[in-house]
């Protein structure tokens, strides 16, 4: 069955294989990905129809609405199919005003474990991601102490396998000092392109490089040369930027985001796309 998920199959560990084109839940909560969906029905059914295109590989958070999205999840698609994983991260909380603020030490990592587990509906969370760094870029504030409060609840069994988010090529080599590490999740597109040597490093090293915002999030990507080529192969310019992810890298996974049927199946319909050599040069020169 996982040769047929969207944009192949990647095995990360024994009894982890996620689709390379997954689902990025975030906008499923309302505007500013705080209090409840626009549409709680059409939330319900993309989650539902992801799942029945098959997609295995869901990407969310406790903060996402807060609560909200979790809860959303759970309502769709509990019990889970056993191939589905979960993605969640914790390292922030919201605030009433809609902000994000960073909620790194130990004893909020934890709580935050088990408030996903609780709204989920799991006894046990797949992969978890701890989120340094801030919104759209990275730091470079030592992260031992956080990553080692996820490693002792990995320990105890209620994760079975931990990822970073936001993270430099530094932070991987001292959380991998501390535990394996599955997943790494920083932005990345066409024409955001800092963390090439982050990308190849997961690809040596079997590690899952999960594109944030790969159609630009809040500033869509907007370029001629994208634009020309998508005219030429007869897509989207949308889905030719993730065929070019998707080919970036064999470990490349994406996680876009929608609230729209038309959307997320366009979307997936992205992962068949097989974008010619001199496409993928001229693509490249976007960002080079």
């Amino acid at each position: 069955m996982s040769e047929n998920l969207p944009g192949g199959s990647l095995t990360l560990a024994d009894g982890l294989t996620l689709s390379r084109m997954g689902y990025g839940a975030m906008q499923l909560a309302g505007p500013g990905v705080f209090g409840p969906p626009r549409d709680r029905e059409q939330a319900i059914a993309v989650l539902r129809e992801a799942v029945d295109l098959g997609v295995r590989h869901i990407d969310t958070s406790d903060f996402y609405g807060p609560v909200v999205v979790n809860e959303l999840i759970r309502e769709a698609l509990h019990p889970y199919p056993e191939d589905l994983h979960l993605v969640t991260k914790v390292g922030a909380r919201r605030g009433a005003d809609r902000s994000w603020i960073p909620a790194l030490e130990p004893d909020e990592l934890k709580a935050q474990v088990r408030d996903n587990l609780q709204h989920l509906g799991l006894d046990v969370l797949d992969v978890v991601n701890l989120r340094v760094g801030v919104a759209e870029g990275t730091g470079d504030d030592p992260l031992s102490e956080q990553f080692g409060a996820l490693a002792e609840l990995r320990q105890e069994g209620l994760i079975r396998h931990l990822g970073l988010s936001n993270v430099t090529l530094d932070q991987l080599s001292e959380a991998q000092a501390i535990a394996p590490v599955v997943t790494v999740q920083n932005l990345y597109n066409l024409a955001n392109r800092q963390d090439d040597a982050l990308v190849d490093r997961c690809a040596a090293e079997n590690i899952a490089f999960a594109a944030f915002f790969p159609l630009g999030g809040f500033t869509p990507l907007q370029s001629d040369t994208l634009n020309d080529v998508a005219a030429r192969v007869g897509s989207s310019p949308q889905q030719v930027a993730l065929a070019w992810l998707l080919q970036r890298s064999p470990t490349t996974v994406l996680i876009p985001g929608t609230s729209t049927l038309a959307h997320l199946r366009e979307n997936i319909a992205a992962a068949d796309l097989k974008l010619p050599a001199d496409a993928i040069e001229e693509l490249d020169t976007i960002g080079g």
